[in-house]
C-alpha cells in the first residue's frame, strides 16, 4: 500500500494506528524462506538525524549476503507506543535500496503486543507487504508467568484474556525476549523463525547485525 503522511501529530498517529491495524494479518501467508532479515534504529547529531539499517541473512545458514543504510532528519518525538513514526520512514529508505526483497523481517520492536494491536512490526509489515514479526527486548505491555530457564521455553504475553504475544527464552540464564505477530506470520510461526535465527547469543542473528550496521555510522 502507499504510505501515509508522517508528517502528523502523535494524536494522528494514533488514528492512523486504529485504521491500519484491521490490515494485519495474523495466520501465515508465507513461502519458501530463503531470505531473513533485520532492522534496527540508531540516532546521531544529538538526536537530530535518524539512522537505519536493514540486514539481510542467507537462511538457514544465517550468513549476511546484503545490507542498506539510510539516515533521514528525526522529525516525530519519541513517544511510547508510537515507536513506528519515528523509525519506519528510514528503514523503508533503506530497506528500498536492497537488491533482494527478504522472505520475513524480524522487526527490532513490538508487533500485536501493543496497545492498540499496531507495533512497529505491524506497521513496516502493512506498508510494505511483507512477513513481518516483532522480536522486542523488554515488554510494552501484557503480563506473563515466569518463563522456564532453557532455551526455546516461552510462555504467553496475555492482555486480559487475550494472548498478544509469548515471552521467549532464547538462552538459559538470560532475559527472555518478547515475540509477537507482525504481518502475515502466526505467533507460533513468529516463535519458529526467531528461535531459527539464533546461535549461542540472546538475540537473533537478524537483530544483531542490524544493530551492528545501525551502529557503525
Amino acid at each position: 500500500m502507499t504510505a501515509h503522511s508522517w508528517e502528523v501529530t502523535p494524536a494522528e498517529a494514533r488514528d492512523i494506528q486504529q485504521d491500519l491495524r484491521r490490515l494485519v494479518v495474523r495466520e501465515d501467508d508465507l513461502g519458501a524462506v530463503r531470505y531473513v532479515a533485520g532492522t534496527d534504529v540508531a540516532f546521531e547529531d544529538g538526536l537530530n538525524t535518524t539512522r537505519g539499517a536493514v540486514a539481510v541473512l542467507s537462511f538457514p545458514d544465517l550468513v549476511l549476503e546484503e545490507h542498506a543504510i539510510a539516515r533521514r532528519p528525526t522529525t516525530f518525538p519519541y513517544v511510547p507506543g508510537l515507536l513506528s513514526f519515528r523509525e519506519i520512514p528510514v528503514l523503508l529508505e533503506a530497506m528500498g535500496r536492497l537488491q533482494r526483497a527478504p522472505d520475513i523481517v524480524l522487526c527490532d520492536g513490538q508487533g500485536y503486543a501493543h496497545p492498540r494491536r499496531f507495533g512497529l512490526a505491524c506497521h513496516l509489515g502493512v506498508l510494505t507487504g511483507l512477513p513481518t514479526i516483532g522480536v522486542a527486548k523488554s515488554r510494552l505491555i501484557g503480563c506473563h508467568s515466569d518463563v522456564p530457564e532453557h532455551k526455546g521455553d516461552w510462555t504467553p504475553l496475555m492482555d486480559g484474556e487475550e494472548r498478544i504475544g509469548a515471552v521467549l527464552r532464547t538462552r538459559a540464564g538470560v532475559r527472555p525476549l518478547f515475540v509477537s505477530t507482525g504481518h502475515r506470520v502466526s505467533l507460533e510461526t513468529a516463535i519458529h523463525y526467531t528461535l531459527a535465527c539464533l546461535t549461542r547469543y540472546r538475540l537473533p542473528e537478524t537483530t544483531r547485525w542490524a544493530d551492528r550496521l545501525a551502529g557503525q555510522g
